[in-house]
């Protein structure tokens, strides 16, 4: 979340900052914020003042007990402070809980590299390989799957509804040589700590990542027990230090993971939703890093090249996109979208979104560290990138490694995990 000293001291830009996403409900939430915040400052006086009279009168008292005097009338006005004093610290809760709500709410203020616009003004900011031509004899990976027997949608709607894949013969095992070649990778190359979590996490950790209240539509919750099924591994990986202080010298801490993941992608309507290009439950290998301040911007940069470097080692041309600020994810101060591009859909299709979030995950989830021994405990900055999500991955390899025969073939450093050079038809 914002921090609320930080709107009261520079309101003018914070506002100008959000307007920058375009979302004309943020002006009213941030008029909320400090409406409620000088409401709380004006209590927060009056507990100061009854306070400082029950001290007086609780001295008052004393001195006439030391004298032997009678002390009941005083006595009987130290009750009617207290009561006033517990009147008062009521509300200030009251308050408090109120201004967390609204600030829950609130977006985060895009970083000063955005653009500002929609997605019309998303900017490529760089590319690698050559986009395989599309060809007749190319086809989408819905098809050319169906036809190799690996993608089984039919089946997989007739057991969870639409958007829940099934993956068969070569095609399981092709989702299980991603997963394990993306972790060797990242844990082999880029120095990352692999992190196995669960798949259910409670409600405090999804609102520490900004997944709650806000998109608590878009999630899967098991009510009984009160836990969600996690949307990414950004949201246990983001917590693991949770409420923690962590050394300074620790810092970076990188952590990558595999989890499926599962969406209902309520603000999804009308949107393409064709064999594995919008799906409900889906796995994904994620990189999350926990940043001094002054190191993110930095972290960034490397954490992008790091995802693209999956993209590189398996051969798909892609285009990294950086996303203007009415794009940008609630919780993003800045975003990179990783696309690569299918021959057979004959589309760019995006398979990571690399993003710095600043200090707001952090401050909801009460993330810090001591920049050195004995200093103030600050609150440090997250990141986090998909390196990759497997469904666009796996529909831009079989497009763009089809043969014109109909089978496919295994990129190179896959084909030790999945034991083949090419897919064929069962």
């Amino acid at each position: 979340m914002l921090d609320l000293r930080r709107l009261r001291r520079e309101e003018a830009a914070v506002r100008a900052a959000l307007a920058r996403r375009g979302d004309p409900s943020v002006d009213g939430l941030l008029d909320r914020v400090l409406r409620l915040d000088a409401d709380r400052r004006a209590v927060i006086q009056h507990v100061e003042a009854w306070k400082a009279k029950r001290n007086e009168v609780s001295r008052r008292v004393a001195d006439l007990k030391r004298a032997g005097a009678e002390a009941e009338p005083l006595i009987e006005e130290m009750r009617e402070v207290s009561a006033h004093i517990e009147e008062y610290d009521d509300r200030l809760r009251t308050l408090e809980r109120e201004i967390e709500d609204a600030l829950l709410l609130l977006p985060n203020t895009p970083h000063p590299d955005v653009p500002a616009g929609g997605a019309e003004a998303n900017r490529v900011v760089r590319t690698w390989g050559e986009p395989v031509e599309a060809a007749s004899w190319r086809k989408p990976h819905w098809e050319l799957g169906a036809e190799l027997g690996i993608l089984d949608l039919e089946r997989g709607a007739k057991l969870s509804g639409s958007g829940f894949p099934l993956f068969r013969g070569l095609g399981a095992r092709l989702q299980r040589a991603l997963i394990a070649f993306m972790l060797d990778w990242h844990v082999r190359e880029h120095a990352y700590e692999e992190v196995y979590p669960p798949f259910l996490v409670k409600q405090e950790m999804m609102r520490g990542t900004g997944h709650l209240p806000k998109f608590a539509s878009d999630a899967y919750h098991v009510p009984s027990d009160d836990l969600w099924l996690v949307p990414t591994a950004e949201v246990p990986l983001t917590n693991l230090h949770a409420g923690e202080i962590l050394p300074g010298e620790t810092l970076p801490r990188r952590y990558v993971a595999y989890t499926p993941c599962f969406r209902r992608e309520a603000g999804a309507a009308g949107r393409e939703t064709r064999g594995l290009i919008r799906v409900h439950q889906f796995d994904k290998v994620e990189l999350v890093r926990l940043e001094r301040p002054e190191a993110s911007d930095a972290a960034l940069e490397e954490l992008t090249r790091h995802a693209e470097a999956v993209c590189r080692a398996l051969g798909l041309a892609y285009r990294v996109v950086l996303l203007a600020a009415g794009d940008l994810g609630f919780g993003n101060a800045k975003t990179y979208d990783l696309e690569v591009w299918a021959p057979g859909c004959e589309r760019w299709l995006e398979v990571s979104s690399c993003s710095l979030y600043g200090d707001y995950q952090a401050r909801r989830a009460h993330l810090r560290y001591r920049p050195a021994p004995g200093a103030k405990p600050e609150h440090l900055h997250t990141l986090n990138g998909s390196a990759l999500a497997l469904p666009r991955t796996v529909g831009a390899l079989l497009e763009c490694y089809q043969a014109r025969d109909g089978s496919v073939e295994v990129p190179p450093p896959l084909q030790p995990y999945l034991q083949s050079e090419r897919i064929r038809g069962v």
